[in-house]
């Protein structure tokens, strides 16, 4: 059998969570969740418990499923002990995620126990469920251990144990009674409690959470706009370091659940930065040469500014010089954009076909930001696009609250500069004559530079203007400037005179 792969936190000294010092922290078991084990900080302390809480749909039984299923992958055999869910529906819905359970169970590396209440008819044909005697759970879990030489146990879930008690402190004795029996069996245990609620301070009546388990992780699933958001947030992990704080996940098909930490720069050595062309000479010009590669640029206008034309000139430019370049659109389909750049005379068409091009189109309501998070990503990975062009960050904002946005665009543009990526985003104005968006607002901090585009009146005539407004490590021209959009593209033209008001404002006009 092979030795449990076990982290342990580097550095001699840390906090518990009081924030005192003590000595070397626990050797961790990494559970093999993508992502976890980056908020955890190398897993869950090594032949501990630890409760997964949430309510209903929160996903513990997931949660517990995958962390005995990664486990049986990296060599270490697993029990399942079932308190409500029959072992057969659990072994079909497990399966939906990637998991050959009955494979495992053949070779001997999984086992279920069985362990649901007992209920027999007494007299007056009234049902009477007998209470649960720890001795005898124990000893069916220990069977199950010794059988399959198991390290990793689940427990799903301890209220039906729990409802069968109405003194909690009878509940409490007999839950701690049970966790020591399994560290006993030198086992690493996870046990899932189902809250009233979205778990919050007190997370049951019983106090399981707080006077039994080791660690607690808490599985929030709130609604957030149109959908539900799901976080995951570690209340407490005795003796070890973690990240606080709630982060997002998800759970995939085929591949289970994944966690969504914030991704962290490499602060190694980088490749010197060179100019690339955004499309549009003119735009270069005003960019001193255009812009940075791996850099990031927001591009914010009204409706029929010239948005979207931008972002097909922006991939079309990395296409002109043999790059690979990545088109996501979140406002038109497939064909539209391919029948928009045609119109301008680029062929998409041809470029996907070369492998120089891929477009992506996804109406925004058929998933949730972190859905959509996910599938970027993935796109990034399995295309290695030079660039990447995004329209629009805006449809995406009605799909959960401004903090849930502002996490997504907070990842989605670290994970795109980590990749080296080039990237154009752009964003609608609320108004004609301009006007700050939300996504302008929440995403210009994080990109390197803002290119605004916008109308104003000028001798009683509504006219196209551009400027930068921000661009991160080089001059730039910040004159406000007339362009027009023609049959070949965008054309900037003379600098705009005596114009009053600003741009970023709700109206601009001329003397």
């Amino acid at each position: 059998m092979s030795e449990p792969r076990v982290a342990h936190e580097a550095g001699a000294l840390r906090f518990g969570d009081d924030g005192s010092e003590h000595g070397a922290s626990l050797p961790k078991l990494l559970t093999g969740i993508g992502g976890f084990d980056d908020v955890s900080m190398g897993g869950v302390p090594r032949r501990r418990a630890t409760v997964i809480a949430g309510q209903a749909g929160s996903a513990k039984t997931v949660f517990a499923g995958q962390f005995l299923a990664e486990g049986v992958r990296a060599g270490q055999p697993a029990v399942f002990v079932t308190l409500e869910e029959s072992a057969e529906d659990l072994r079909a819905n497990l399966s939906t995620l990637g998991f050959d359970i009955a494979a495992w169970e053949a070779a001997g590396d999984w086992r279920f126990v069985d362990a649901s209440p007992v209920v027999s008819r007494g007299d007056g044909d009234q049902l009477t469920v007998t209470p649960y005697r720890v001795e005898t759970l124990a000893a069916q879990i220990g069977h199950a251990v010794d059988a399959t030489g198991a390290e990793r146990v689940s427990i799903d879930s301890l209220n039906a144990v729990l409802r069968l008690h109405d003194d909690p402190r009878s509940a409490r004795s007999l839950v701690r009674h049970l966790i020591a029996s399994l560290r006993a069996m030198g086992v690493t245990v996870m046990l899932t409690v189902e809250t009233p609620e979205d778990p919050g301070g007190a997370l049951s009546s019983y106090g399981v959470e707080e006077f039994v388990a080791d660690n607690v992780v808490l599985l929030h699933h709130r609604p957030e706009g149109r959908v539900r958001r799901r976080t995951v947030e570690i209340l407490k992990m005795r003796g070890a370091m973690h990240h606080k704080g709630e982060v997002s996940f998800t759970i995939l098909p085929g591949q289970g659940l994944l966690v969504l930490p914030m991704v962290r720069m490499h602060t190694g050595e980088v490749g010197e930065p060179h100019r690339v062309s955004i499309g549009s000479t003119g735009i270069d010009a005003m960019l001193d040469g255009g812009v940075f590669s791996g850099s990031s640029m927001i591009v914010s206008g009204p409706t029929g500014t010239g948005k979207t034309l931008l972002a097909t000139q922006f991939v079309a430019a990395a296409a002109a010089v043999g790059e690979r370049a990545l088109l996501l659109a979140f406002e038109e389909s497939h064909d539209q954009v391919l029948r928009s750049a045609r119109g301008w005379g680029h062929d998409f068409a041809q470029l996907e076909t070369d492998g120089l091009l891929h477009v992506a189109a996804a109406y925004p309501d058929v998933a949730s930001l972190d859905d959509h998070l996910v599938e970027i990503e993935a796109l990034v990975r399995r295309h290695r696009p030079a660039r990447v062009a995004i329209d629009s960050l805006t449809a995406l904002e009605r799909l959960g609250s401004l903090d849930a946005f502002r996490e997504f665009a907070a990842r989605l543009t670290a994970t795109l500069k980590a990749a080296g990526v080039t990237t154009l985003m752009t964003a609608s104005a609320p108004t004609l004559l301009g006007g700050s968006s939300v996504t302008e607002s929440h995403v210009s901090a994080l990109t390197d530079g803002i290119l605004l585009l916008r109308y104003v009146e000028v001798d009683g005539e509504v006219k196209r203007a551009i400027t930068v407004l921000k661009i991160r490590g080089t001059q730039h021209d910040s004159a406000i400037r007339e362009y027009t959009i023609t049959d070949h593209g965008a054309v900037v033209g003379e600098r705009f005179r005596g114009l009053t008001g600003v741009l970023s404002g709700q109206a601009v006009t001329a003397l």
